[in-house]
C-alpha cells in the first residue's frame, strides 16, 4: 500500500536539502534541512525536542482522558502545555476535535525549532507538512487511487513561508475521517490548523457534489490561505494558492 510505504514523500523531496527520520512511537517526521546544516547531533537534538513535547502531550492526556476522543471543540483543563493549547485553538476554528490538529502541532514545533537553525525547512508528519524556504517550491499532491493523484504540485514562495500545508484523506492512511475525500488540502500559516480544517474539510465529502461546499467552508475558517479538494477524477480550488504541472 502506498500510504503503509510512505513513497508519497518523494512528492515533496528538494534535490538541495538533506533529509532524515524521527520517529518517537506514533510521531513519524521526515525532515530536510540545507546540508551544511545537517548533523548527527541536530537529529538528536530533534528527537529529544519530539520526545519533550510527546511526554507533555501524553502527561495531559492522562490527566483528561476525554480529550484523546473529542471530536468537537473542546474544554481544557487548567494547566495545559502549550503544544496541547494550541491543538485545542485550531480545533475551536476547525468546528473538529483536538486531536485533529495532532500531526500538524508536531510539525509545526519540529519545524519552528529547526528553523532557528537552517533557513531552509521541511518537516512532514503523515501528510502534514512546515515549509520554510528561501526558494520557490514544488509540494506534489497525492490523492490515493485518484487520477489525480500525483499530477499536480503546489507552488510556494519564500515570502509565503512559513507555511503549513496538510492534507487529509477519507482514503489513503490510518486517521479518522467521516467522509470519502481522495485528498483535501489546506494552506495557512498556522500548520495545526491547516490539520484540523484540513481534517473538517475531509469529512464533508461523501461524493463529488459535496467539493464546492468542502472547499468554500475550509477558506471561511480565520487563518486558511485556500484549499484544494479532491474526489474521484473531480477537484475544486479557492483561495491563495498555485497549482503547476508535477515535474518528471
Amino acid at each position: 500500500m502506498q500510504y503503509g510505504q510512505r513513497t508519497y514523500r518523494q512528492l515533496f523531496r528538494q534535490d538541495d536539502l538533506v533529509y532524515f527520520r524521527v520517529v518517537v512511537r506514533q510521531t513519524d517526521l521526515h525532515v530536510g534541512v540545507r546540508r551544511e546544516r545537517f548533523s548527527p547531533e541536530l537529529a538528536y537534538w530533534l528527537e529529544d525536542l519530539v520526545q519533550k513535547q510527546r511526554i507533555f502531550l501524553e502527561d495531559y492526556i492522562k490527566k483528561d482522558p476525554e480529550f484523546i476522543n473529542a471530536l468537537s471543540s473542546y474544554k481544557l483543563k487548567s494547566g495545559a502545555p502549550p503544544i496541547v493549547v494550541d491543538m485545542a485553538a485550531a480545533a475551536v476554528k476547525a468546528g473538529v476535535g483536538p486531536m485533529a490538529a495532532v500531526a500538524g502541532a508536531f510539525a509545526e514545533y519540529a519545524g519552528t525549532a529547526l528553523s532557528r537553525r537552517s533557513r531552509d525547512v521541511i518537516v512532514e508528519n503523515g501528510g502534514d507538512i512546515y515549509l520554510r524556504s528561501t526558494k520557490r517550491r514544488r509540494i506534489g499532491i497525492f490523492a490515493g487511487q485518484s487520477p489525480l493523484s500525483n499530477r499536480m504540485a503546489l507552488e510556494i514562495l519564500p515570502e509565503d513561508t512559513p507555511l503549513g500545508i496538510c492534507t487529509s484523506s477519507g482514503t489513503v492512511g490510518p486517521s479518522l475521517s467521516f467522509g470519502r475525500a481522495d485528498a483535501a488540502v489546506v494552506l495557512s500559516p498556522s500548520v495545526s490548523l491547516a490539520d484540523a480544517v484540513a481534517t473538517a474539510a475531509a469529512n464533508l465529502i461523501q461524493n463529488e457534489k459535496d467539493i464546492p461546499q468542502a472547499v468554500q467552508y475550509a477558506t471561511e475558517v480565520n487563518g486558511v490561505k485556500g484549499a484544494l479538494v479532491i474526489k474521484g477524477d473531480r477537484l475544486a480550488v479557492r483561495g491563495d494558492l498555485k497549482l503547476v504541472p508535477m515535474l518528471s
